[in-house]
Formats: C-alpha cells, structure tokens, sequence
C-alpha cells in the first residue's frame, strides 16, 4: 500500500476475492465505485477495503443461510 492508496489488486487479495469481481460490484452498484488517479486507475483507501470487506461477508453469511 502507497501513500494509504491500494491498487484493485491489492484490495481484492485482501479480502479474498478477485479484482474482477470487486469491478463486477462496482458496476452492477453492490458497492461504491472506487477513486480514480491521474491514469484513470482505480485505487482504495482504508475505508474503501472496510466497506468491501463488510459487502463480501455480507453475500457469503447470507449464502449459507440458504445453503442449510
């Protein structure tokens, strides 16, 4: 992490996804889209990788729920 700045992949391995899959929420609006650099690039604060963090074990506790 640089200057509190993470890139996708940084944050995706973090929580145990893939950068994809963060791209995919961020598109369909499960989450909020990420900050962008002077390159476009996108990039995640703390707070950022809290928010997806809670997103993710949010969909799999309900994912268990129904599996049982």
């Amino acid at each position: 992490m640089m200057n509190g700045r993470m890139s996708i992949t940084e944050a995706a391995n973090q929580i145990g996804v893939t950068s994809k899959t963060i791209m995919r929420w961020e598109k369909s609006g499960k989450v909020k889209k990420a900050k962008r650099d002077w390159r476009g690039w996108r990039f995640y604060t703390i707070e950022d990788l809290e928010d997806l963090k809670n997103f993710k074990e949010a969909v799999f506790y309900e994912t268990d729920i129904r599996g049982k």
